[in-house]
């Protein structure tokens, strides 16, 4: 039988039918002076509102040596929490309070809002200090 799709549709067509989603605004790309990475997003509210108000600039400080933190423009809107997180975690630990985790770990109740997944090294920012980081649309 001749072939009548490529492979780039039936890699899309099996990517929706699997729940996921196969668009850019899905992704984010996360800069700063000691590395980028790449994030998939979560499906949720307080990730729609942040995708909204990007691209960002946050000043990240180390917290516990095991995340960076940093103050959003404004709050994102609730959405369910959980007490585990995974190197590369992004989460929202208050409504305003931007996480990226590079360890994994717990947090104590009411828990994190999970954002999104670094994709690929996150040990970038396992390091002591500050840094500022860009947050932007992948393309």
């Amino acid at each position: 039988m001749k072939q009548i799709f490529g492979a780039g549709f039936i890699a899309a067509t099996l990517t929706l039918n699997l729940g996921g989603s196969a668009l850019a605004q899905d992704r984010i790309l996360i800069s700063s002076d000691w590395g980028n990475v790449s994030a998939e997003l979560a499906d949720n509210d307080a990730t729609r509102a942040l995708v909204a108000m990007l691209p960002l600039t946050i000043e990240m400080d180390d917290h516990l040596r095991q995340e960076k933190t940093g103050d959003l423009p404004a709050a994102l809107p609730a959405a369910p929490r959980q007490r585990e997180f995974y190197a590369g975690t992004l989460g929202l630990w208050s409504s305003g309070d931007f996480v990226i985790y590079y360890r994994d770990g717990r947090v104590p109740d009411p828990g994190i809002v999970i954002l999104g997944q670094v994709q690929g090294e996150v040990s970038v920012f396992d390091r002591p200090g500050e840094v500022t980081v860009k947050i932007e649309k992948a393309q």
